[in-house]
């Protein structure tokens, strides 16, 4: 039947294909959905804030959220492996003590101690993933396990943080962040990793294709361009409207620096999809 919820979901529809609604819909109903144009509109007050000079703003720009609630912990909290990441000890003293074989007699080896390679290679067959996934993002042991396993647990676990992090942080989407620096640092670590697994995440593609069309082409500027270069490759016609056409409205009326900048990052792009394709292309075509 027609449902409240079901037909606001049709009134949306109806709002950017009304071609494919044909139905008639009442007029008034309750808003179930926020409106599409608060980001854009949001995005200019920021811009006009910045160049007047005046307040700044208080609502959050990304996506039409409220304004980021304040941090009490420091940015770089979850980057640190925390001091246990199970209570494995306090699990193998209740079984002794109750009887109660719950678990594999393999004993985990704790990640907060893993501190060379050859314990890597020993103990790759007992090593758990910390509590907080971040810890992983500033560890090579890890990410060398990571590399190794290909659990995709583990690929969503840390989408799922890293997206929340970069919107939380996203500078360019509050008007006189003072989180500025740490975010820079944030996204040069994010880099790097990717760098050391030779793939891009998930969820800092996404941020991209969200982000670029309010991006001034300003703020992280080095830090964004760097993360470009390691979106995964696909059809022109996929990434025009997410990544080109972005790029082009800033790169037509932007300096000859960053005109070179922007043609560097796609240079790098490229490169890295070669590199990591050369091999399967080697493999379909031995000719």
């Amino acid at each position: 039947g027609m449902q409240s919820h079901l037909q606001a979901l049709l009134s949306l529809y109806k709002l950017f294909c009304p071609e494919q609604v044909t139905i008639t819909l009442p007029g008034k109903m309750k808003t179930y959905f926020k409106n599409s144009e608060g980001p854009w509109k949001a995005a200019i007050t920021a811009v006009r804030q910045r160049n007047q000079g005046t307040s700044p703003l208080s609502q959050a720009v990304f996506l039409g959220t409220s304004q980021p609630q304040s941090r009490k912990r420091k940015w770089n909290a979850q980057l640190v492996i925390p001091a246990s990441s199970t209570n494995t000890n306090n699990l193998e003293e209740d079984r002794e003590k109750n009887h109660i074989y719950l678990y594999s007699t393999n004993k985990s080896f704790p990640v907060e101690q893993l501190q060379t390679f050859p314990q890597l290679l020993q103990n790759i067959h007992c090593l758990e993933f910390p509590s907080r996934m971040g810890s992983v993002l500033t560890n090579p042991l890890l990410l060398h396990y990571m590399n190794c396993v290909k659990d995709e647990s583990i690929y969503l676990r840390l989408y799922y943080w890293m997206g929340q992090m970069l919107q939380e942080g996203c500078t360019w989407c509050v008007v006189d962040n003072p989180y500025e620096e740490e975010f820079k640092s944030f996204l040069e670590t994010v880099y790097k990793a990717e760098c050391f697994l030779q793939e891009g995440f998930s969820a800092c593609e996404e941020f991209l294709y969200k982000t670029l069309p309010l991006w001034d082409g300003f703020c992280c500027r080095s830090e964004i361009l760097r993360l470009m270069s390691w979106i995964p490759l696909s059809s022109f016609s996929d990434l025009k409207p997410y990544l080109y056409d972005p790029l082009a409205q800033l790169f037509f009326t932007s300096s000859i620096y960053f005109k070179c900048s922007v043609l560097e990052s796609l240079k790098e792009l490229l490169q890295n999809w070669l590199n990591c394709n050369v091999i399967q292309a080697d493999s379909e075509y031995p000719s």
